[in-house]
């Protein structure tokens, strides 16, 4: 039900105890930007009896003259404008000394040798190293700065082969989904002639001899529409070295289930392919193995429904390991003899508890299981048989990351971050349980400095909601306070605490950092998912409301200083938001955002969110999703907050027609005088490797674009807390 104005004011009166001030005022003269040209067309569709103009139809050819010449001059209007912001420059200037620090992922280790990446502050791409033993000196073994003289081919993936001496790597360019594998020699360095492409959405998976691997890959498209045309009928292939991709095998398919996906995983000791099948981005999964020791062996259903999901952990033989939230929203662990596969014989070694399971491996003989408390990493180890063991102890609160390996190992790495911790990574001793700094970085800020406390507020409904409140200390409750809220609420996703450079300098211009804790995520399992997908999911939007409410309502900040944030489902959470209750932001940020809720299936892999969002094509899910799509519930004549959309030319999971359209409908409506802006990034895609210096820059515009909105005055020119 749509509100008026006035009713909104009064029920916030009755809340607060007085109608709080908007967050600006409609200006008379309407918008002081004049924007391009952006012509409507007649384009109507019915659903289900109820007809649906989309005027922008047009914008959603990329490939078009007439949308390049319009993406062409919206970057110019963006570009102008933020380059009247002084505050830039610094802010960017600022953002390059923070990003200059040491990065370090997890490592891991295969065929007697470590591998992790590094990157040495502003590199754009991290680089792969290897040794042999802790104390060694690296070596560079992959640098994916040289794949490109722009920094924009990014490594997507790894995988060694078990004996080591083989590397698989996946690269992605410009930010697309669509990677390609090759092969490396570790020993010297230099590539095989082996190249497979076409992969999507694939693990590789290495088999025990080394001599291939498995990897899923779709049909090859036709080269002008591959970035946006529907990715449907996945396929499982085997690829031998040394041949070409001409001659890999079909391993498995499945004509029948166009929306299928699978991904392949070999058992540790070498012997099993395990098969999960997924539909759509539904936590649920089949499960399937195939008995590598017999050529002709047959693939095998062990889970032949999607009633739950089922991550695999390693097996014991004939007896497999599985994480699985049947039965358990919080997720359990179970024991499955595939000799008696039945559920009746399913062996419950590790109960559901009151917080939410993560992941799980078996190193040291022993589970090492990860788990969400409140949003915040907890790390217990247990016995094969289910008996607790220790809880790791760990630096503070924030998240883990990691904690991998194999079952002889008696030692395992992770990653420890928070939102004043930069990433840590840590070497982990399982027969004692005591923990080494392995790589720490040097930032140049003081911790100290800042505190992070956790905040429960209720929604609508009345659930109870977390959220993380990150500022420098001494806030003062007084409801001038820049504050950013960011949110995501979708597809089982956990936000848990984490470091970033972006949002340090945020927080040294003297913002407050929010991060709201929304139904549809994973934090508090798969309940807490369902209450905010298909004809639930305004519950997400209501919980987002809802921490802005109390964020206004205790003074953190008020409607002139409050701006929200989020990416591709966050970014339809930002539009959804700032549709619904305009007057409680003064700006909005949403990036790469799916903002056309009636035809999101009909591009790339837009239809597999079926299973969170449901389908203009079922009636009463229809009716739910025009309520909220972003696209369809502005309305001309309002005043909007402040806005500038992001996207990217090479997005081809949110394709940039989202983002394309809404914005040229946000300019068309709006009644007052902020800015709605679209800056639309080239050679880049949803984000996944996108290069440093790009991150950067997006970073200082949107900061920039705050600074402005938000009215910080000097903020950016003492960021830092330099004059």
């Amino acid at each position: 039900m749509q509100l008026r104005h006035a009713t909104l004011v009064a029920m916030l009166a009755a809340a607060f105890g007085a109608a709080p001030a908007l967050a600006q005022s409609c200006s008379p003269s309407g918008p002081s930007l004049t924007y391009p040209v952006s012509k409507k067309v007649g384009q109507t569709d019915n659903y289900h009896g109820t007809t649906v103009a989309d005027p922008y139809r047009w914008l959603e050819d990329a490939n078009s003259a007439e949308t390049k010449e319009w993406v062409d001059a919206q970057n110019k209007v963006t570009q102008d404008y933020l380059a009247q912001i002084p505050q830039r420059a610094a802010i960017r200037q600022r953002l390059t000394q923070l990003w200059n620090y040491e990065r370090y992922s997890v490592p891991g280790k295969e065929g007697g040798r470590y591998f992790y990446t590094r990157n040495d502050g502003l590199q754009n791409q991290s680089v792969l190293y290897t040794l042999k033993n802790l104390g060694d000196t690296p070596r560079v073994l992959l640098d994916p700065n040289k794949l490109s003289s722009d920094g924009t081919v990014a490594l997507a993936g790894i995988e060694v082969s078990p004996d080591g001496k083989l590397l698989a790597y996946s690269t992605a360019a410009s930010g697309s989904d669509w990677n390609e594998i090759r092969v490396r020699d570790i020993e010297s360095g230099k590539d095989l002639a082996d190249h497979v492409k076409w992969v999507k959405f694939s693990e590789t998976a290495w088999t025990k001899d080394g001599k291939g691997f498995f990897y899923s890959r779709y049909d090859e498209p036709k080269e002008a529409t591959k970035l946006a045309d529907v990715n449907y009928f996945q396929k499982l292939y085997f690829h031998r070295i040394g041949t070409p991709q001409s001659a890999d095998t079909l391993v498995y398919d499945r004509a029948d289930q166009k929306e299928w996906g699978f991904r392949s995983q070999s058992s540790e000791d070498g012997r099993y392919l395990l098969i999960t099948t997924t539909k759509g981005t539904a936590p649920k999964n089949r499960v399937s193995y195939k008995d590598l020791s017999k050529p002709d062996a047959k693939v095998v259903d062990l889970i032949d429904n999607f009633d739950g999901g089922y991550d695999f952990i390693d097996n014991v033989g004939s007896v497999f390991y599985f994480s699985t939230d049947r039965n358990a929203p919080k997720k359990r662990i179970i024991a499955i003899d595939i000799t008696r596969p039945q559920e009746s014989n399913w062996k419950e070694i590790v109960a559901e508890s009151p917080d939410t399971m993560t992941g799980a491996d078996i190193i040291n003989n022993q589970l090492v299981v990860g788990y969400l408390k409140d949003a915040r990493s907890v790390v217990r180890v247990v016995s094969l048989d289910g008996k607790p063991v220790r809880e790791i102890a760990l630096p503070g609160i924030g998240t883990v990351g990691g904690l991998q390996g194999e079952r002889g190992d008696s030692e395992t790495f992770y990653s420890f971050t928070s939102y004043t911790t930069p990433t840590t990574i840590y070497r982990l001793n399982l027969k004692t349980g005591q923990s080494t700094v392995f790589r720490q970085p040097k930032v140049a800020f003081n911790p100290a400095d800042y505190e992070t406390r956790q905040q429960f507020y209720t929604s609508r409904d009345g659930t109870k909601v977390p959220m993380f409140i990150v500022s420098k200390k001494g806030l003062k409750m007084d409801g001038s306070n820049p504050t950013y809220l960011y949110g995501y609420g979708g597809f089982n996703i956990s936000l848990t605490p984490g470091f970033s450079p972006a949002n340090l300098a945020w927080m040294e211009m003297g913002g407050v950092y929010v991060v709201a804790n929304l139904r549809g995520g994973g934090e508090y399992g798969e309940a807490w998912h369902q209450a905010g997908t298909k004809l639930q999911k305004q519950n997400v939007f209501d919980d987002f409301i809802g921490a802005a409410e109390w964020l206004v309502a205790n003074k953190v900040t008020s409607p002139q200083k409050l701006a929200i944030g989020g990416g591709s489902n966050g970014g339809l959470l930002v539009g959804a938001a700032m549709t619904q209750r305009p007057d409680l932001f003064a700006a909005a940020l949403p990036a790469v955002g799916v903002m056309d809720m009636l035809r999101f299936h009909k591009f790339t892999i837009g239809w597999a969110w079926t299973s969170d969002y449901g389908s203009s094509e079922n009636p009463d899910e229809f009716k739910a999703l025009v309520k909220y799509s972003p696209l369809h519930n502005l309305k001309a004549g309002t005043c909007y907050p402040a806005t500038m959309v992001t996207t990217a030319d090479h997005d081809d999971r949110v394709v940039p027609a989202h983002s394309f359209k809404y914005a040229a409908a946000a300019q068309a409506a709006q009644a007052g005088s902020a800015p709605i802006l679209i800056r639309i990034e080239t050679k880049a895609g949803h984000g996944a490797g996108k290069p440093t210096s790009k991150q950067i820059e997006e970073v200082a515009d949107k900061w920039g674009f705050l600074s402005r909105e938000l009215h910080m005055g000097d903020a950016g020119k003492t960021v830092g807390g330099a004059q």
